[in-house]
């Protein structure tokens, strides 16, 4: 490593180390935290802050404009985006401290271990970087680049909601959005022989539904033969066996068109036939992973349950909570009436607590799309094949599509899946060469702007 890097490196574990932890009651938030990482930006970035025009919206979210140097730079502006909070942490299920930002390991094998390495501060640190050394280097985009740093991404996305209402305000339609959201991953689909890039064109729509069953209540020494709580029992378990159908919406599609090239026969002719072979796909693949079902199907699972206040008493009120995740061409009205005729019991209140439906979905082909593609080409490598899909979880970015078609997700780090699956778990992690790489694909993206 190089003393930039090793100086990029100390200022990426200062901000790792700002617990700016986001909680669904924001009265259980420290907000001093978010004050500290928003006051320890402006004095690790100087030149950034000297450049670029900074406001706070919505308490703690960051809106950056970097003027263009072409007439009309106004126009068709870059955004990039990240945020940052992050999830709430079970110290002791980590084997280094998730807010200490430990080095583990050297050379190639190094690892910094924190809370938010990858999601999402790996991306926010990296635009800063990215951006402090254009600025340095005496760089100025020809059109207009903002960076939109929301500050509860994990939680409501009311900061991200908030700059996207204040750009709307100004009459600005943005020309290429990207945010957090697929990585550079092998492997992930059978048979494909090259790394690639997972750009989300689309994401999936995000809804909460309560399955409420109530009785009388009582002893627990005398049940009834039917009490709340198997009523409940009895409808998650027939979400479980049921369901929602599965699909290859048309972000898939490209998807297994984009790496049958580099997939081997018979497997390359199964993806590049899917108008026959799509049907009995659709079936098999949920059988490949958590990842792969998801890509085909509307996804339901209970996720909070509630039910007596005491071990002896019966249960007035059994409560479930069941988060579904929407395929794209499904919506929140649809997916209730689904839950509603699985569950198939007129005892059994079904609520939308509250629902988006899935984004439009971008293209995957014309200027915008190429800028992704070379930046990932000229800084992550040639071997590397971008491609669409469709964004599993929900981000900040559906906001954006308010104020352009062209909204894509993609975080730039080659992740393996063991970094993947600790995202929002125990002992999250990034390798140092990895993060220190990505930097390169947003100072390639800016420059091409």
């Amino acid at each position: 490593m190089t003393p930039d890097d090793d100086a990029a490196l100390a200022r990426f574990r200062a901000l790792l180390q700002i617990p700016t932890v986001s909680h669904t009651d924001e009265d259980l938030i420290e907000w001093r935290h978010f004050d500290d990482f928003l006051a320890e930006v402006v004095r690790l970035y100087p030149r950034l802050h000297d450049t670029l025009d900074r406001e706070v919206i919505d308490g703690h979210a960051l809106l950056y404009r970097w003027p263009g140097s072409a007439p009309a730079a106004e126009s068709d502006p870059l955004v990039l985006m990240a945020h940052l909070d992050v999830v709430p942490v079970v110290e002791e299920e980590w084997a280094h401290p998730p807010f200490a930002a430990e080095i583990i390991g050297e050379g190639e094998d190094a690892e910094l271990h924190a809370r938010g390495a990858i999601d999402d501060k790996g991306s926010l640190v990296a635009i800063l970087e990215a951006v402090e050394q254009l600025v340095a280097s005496g760089f100025t985009p020809a059109r207009d680049v903002y960076l939109s740093f929301g500050h509860n991404e994990e939680t409501a996305g009311g900061g991200a909601r908030a700059i996207v209402d204040v750009l709307r305000g100004r009459g600005i339609r943005l020309a290429l959005v990207i945010d957090e959201g697929g990585a550079v991953v092998d492997g992930v689909v059978p048979g494909v022989s090259v790394p690639t890039a997972m750009v989300g064109v689309a994401e999936r729509g995000v809804m909460t539904v309560l399955l409420t069953a109530r009785e009388n209540g009582g002893h627990a020494s005398t049940p009834p033969a039917m009490p709340a709580t198997v009523r409940l029992a009895r409808a998650i378990d027939r979400l479980h066996r049921h369901p929602f159908p599965t699909r290859i919406a048309p972000p898939v599609r490209a998807l297994f068109a984009t790496i049958a090239p580099h997939t081997p026969q018979p497997l390359r002719w199964v993806f590049q036939n899917l108008a026959v072979t799509g049907p009995l796909l659709a079936k098999v693949f949920p059988h490949l992973g958590p990842e792969m079902n998801a890509l085909v199907r509307t996804t339901a699972v209970a996720t909070e349950l509630s039910g007596a206040p005491g071990e002896n008493v019966l249960a007035t009120t059994a409560r479930a909570s069941i988060n579904i995740r929407l395929l794209t061409g499904d919506t929140v009205e649809s997916a209730a009436a689904r839950v509603r005729r699985v569950v198939g019991d007129p005892q059994i209140e079904v609520e939308v607590r509250h629902g988006s439906d899935p984004s439009p979905v971008s293209p995957w082909r014309g200027e915008p799309w190429q800028r992704i593609a070379t930046a990932v080409r000229d800084a992550l490598g040639d071997e590397i094949v971008t491609t669409p899909y469709i964004q599993l979880g929900a981000s900040d970015s559906r906001w954006f599509t308010a104020i352009s078609e062209n909204v894509y997700r993609f975080t730039p780090f080659h992740l393996t899946r063991a970094e993947r699956d600790a995202l929002h778990s125990h002992n999250e992690r990034i390798r140092v060469g990895v993060w220190l790489r990505g930097i390169g694909f947003y100072r390639a993206l800016v420059a091409a702007s």
